[in-house]
């Protein structure tokens, strides 16, 4: 019964017509960033940081929770249209949606797309209504060495889950830890890695440096990419709609993929990516056409688009819950909730209940929203792919640099985000991994906090890390998970040299 009625306070917000107003940029906006390739959720958020500064933060994260949902729909128009996924969780639904589409069944291919996001939307937002108040239940209850191993098995995660190496994850983590820790020491009042300079006393503001990675290191990537240029487009022809037979073969994809998806989207690092590999291989050992898959399956777009989409809902329960991002676009949120003085967590739903019901109201509105949007206006996203991708990120680094400008009025923070855009860049030329980079720059302050805060609780015990539970038990699972890459890396070489030619 609470469940219904924070439900529906969260209504009576978001049915605001400013609300509604914002709910509809938000979505529209996320639809038009997730077509575009290259540009994602993190990115948009990003950019839109220092323009809601003076908003109010229930609009602000009505447009937040539009743009992320938003751009996981769009994703699959390309995906579908021109085999060019819009975003990473869309991968999976190219192979059989394109091939839908070079057979004239880009409009089934689209709808069921479309209709599966909202369904596994719908299902992924109910559940993190019902499960994220029970999370904050056992959150109450954990210390500050519980915290500390959280954030633990969050870096360990990321790091050693994304990128090329375990290697590479650790370093792009621990520069972002690094940059979180210029600026006086909240405890000491000392200055760190200020270096005398008076203009970082304050730090070095988490808006700057996210847009930086996410707008100014993707523009200088595309400069420097010679083999930029559109790709053709496959015209969509006659109405977007789907046969009984279609409905028929797609409606348990459906509510497969979003009960593959919930749950992996919770997950330290899970994402969006392995749920949709997961329930694309499930639907083809399931489907009565095995032989379709790779040449044109509706399950094969069905099943891995719901579980796309209810992974983001997944990704929102340990945010709001534990204050835990799980991805890229979960940290720039977390980084969100700072900008207005919030912090996610136990006391978030206590303090700041309104905001979060809201939010997680204006998620189920979105999702309709978006199926109106998807439905009828697929052609009319497709058309954007013709803006040239240079004059499309020279108008991002524009943007970014007057919004770095104007939130705060700092020519520094405008050099600072140039600096650290430049060292994205490097990264990417190098192939770092950004995400390990951005989850130590949100978390690290929070982990550093938890840490102090056991060790002056067990007075300076450090054992405290390994006797208490679940501390204990999450460090050894981060030290394995630290550990077991290489070492499975190592085992498949010397099987492969061992293996009879």
């Amino acid at each position: 019964m609470d469940l219904l009625t924070n439900l529906a306070h969260g209504f009576a917000v978001v049915f605001q017509p400013i609300n509604l107003m914002w709910s509809l940029v938000g979505v529209t906006l996320g639809t038009l960033i997730g077509v575009l390739p290259g540009i994602g959720p993190a990115l948009t958020i990003a950019l839109l940081l220092p323009v809601t500064t003076k908003m109010d933060p229930a609009a602000a994260f009505i447009i937040f929770g539009g743009v992320y949902y938003g751009a996981m729909y769009g994703g699959s128009t390309t995906a579908i249209l021109i085999n060019t996924p819009g975003e990473s969780g869309s991968l999976v639904t190219a192979i059989d949606g394109n091939k839908m589409a070079r057979k004239g069944r880009a409009p089934a291919a689209l709808a069921t797309a479309a209709i599966g996001s909202f369904v596994a939307g719908c299902i992924g937002t109910l559940l993190l209504a019902a499960f994220a108040p029970t999370m904050v239940e056992w959150a109450v209850k954990i210390s500050p060495a519980d915290y500390f191993a959280l954030a633990i098995l969050a870096f360990v995660s990321v790091a050693c889950l994304l990128g090329r190496s375990v290697l590479a994850g650790l370093l792009s983590l621990l520069m972002g830890v690094a940059i979180a820790l210029v600026g006086i020491d909240g405890q000491s009042g000392q200055a760190r890695y200020a270096f005398g300079e008076p203009s970082l006393m304050n730090g070095i503001g988490v808006v700057v440096v996210i847009v930086a990675l996410f707008a100014v290191a993707e523009a200088l990537s595309l400069a420097a990419d010679p083999k930029a240029r559109s790709e053709e487009i496959t015209p969509l022809k006659g109405r977007v709609l789907m046969t009984r037979e279609d409905l028929r073969r797609s409606w348990k994809p459906w509510l497969r993929g979003a009960a593959i998806g919930f749950p992996f989207g919770a997950l330290p690092a899970g994402g969006a990516e392995i749920p949709t590999f997961l329930s694309y291989s499930l639907e083809r050992k399931l489907s009565d056409h095995p032989e379709e898959f790779g040449e044109g399956a509706i399950e094969g777009v069905a099943g891995p688009e719901a579980a796309n989409n209810a992974a983001v809902a997944g990704v929102m329960a340990p945010l709001l819950a534990l204050g835990l991002p799980t991805s890229a676009t979960a940290a720039i949120l977390l980084a969100a909730f700072q900008q207005y003085g919030l912090q996610p967590g136990p006391t978030l739903f206590s303090g700041s209940s309104t905001l979060v019901w809201s939010l997680i109201a204006s998620l189920l509105l979105g999702n309709l929203m978006l199926l109106l949007l998807n439905l009828p206006m697929a052609g009319l996203w497709a058309r954007l792919l013709y803006i040239p991708r240079p004059f499309l990120y020279a108008g991002i680094l524009v943007f970014a640099t007057l919004g770095v400008y104007g939130a705060s009025r700092s020519l520094n923070d405008v050099i600072f985000m140039l600096i650290v855009g430049l060292m994205g860049f490097a990264m990417r030329r190098l192939d770092f991994p950004i995400a390990p980079m951005v989850v130590g720059l949100v978390l690290g302050p929070m982990a550093e906090q938890h840490f102090r805060r056991a060790m002056q609780i067990s007075q300076d015990d450090w054992t405290v890390f390994f006797t208490s539970t679940p501390a204990g038990p999450l460090l050894a699972l981060a030290a394995v998970l630290a550990i077991a890459p290489p070492l499975i890396r190592r085992w498949r070489r010397k099987s492969a040299q061992t293996a009879p030619a």
